[in-house]
């Protein structure tokens, strides 16, 4: 039994609740994908997840912190990571016939780049540190930034689909 799939493509599975088709192996998308072309979607994955990572390590090498020190470079990263993600559904929903954007550029590059696994570290970190006020802060700012940086990216790109389309109509 698997519901209605949500915009965003995944699909509900009666044993375990929503999957993601980009990163549940078991999704029928997916399977039908990776028994297609495996090489060329764990590629993409790879490849896009080096690009992230890379862009991550940019993001710190120009934002530092130390031990302790508030992880700005890492709430802008997972910030502005989740209005790409966003955008990038969005983008991904227009255009369904480009089967590696999603693999690459969502599970692979912005796999890479967003790290929430740092945000927990930084948190504890904090806490370390005796700045419990200041982990707090973060951990709530990190998770409402996000939900709100995803939402607007939804909102701007689905805006300017709309737009597009409009000025195609009424060509």
């Amino acid at each position: 039994m698997t519901t209605e799939p949500a915009r965003t493509g995944a699909t509900a599975a009666p044993d375990r609740g929503p999957i993601d088709p980009d990163v549940d192996l078991r999704s029928p998308r997916q399977v039908r994908e990776l028994a297609r072309a495996p090489g060329a979607v764990l590629g993409a994955v790879a490849a896009g997840g080096a690009i992230g990572a890379l862009a991550r390590h940019g993001a710190d090498v120009l934002v530092p912190h130390g031990p302790g020190g508030l992880p700005l470079s890492t709430l802008l990263v997972n910030v502005t990571g989740a209005l790409l993600i966003g955008v990038l559904m969005v983008v991904v929903e227009a255009r369904p016939g480009s089967r590696l954007m999603r693999p690459f550029l969502g599970t692979g590059v912005l796999g890479g780049y967003t790290t929430f696994s740092t945000h927990a570290v930084d948190a504890q970190q904090l806490l370390e540190a005796g700045r419990a006020g200041w982990a707090l802060a973060y951990l709530a700012g990190t998770l409402l930034g996000a939900l709100a940086a995803v939402a607007l990216g939804v909102a701007a790109a689905e805006a300017v689909a709309t737009a597009v389309r409009n000025r195609r109509g009424n060509r």
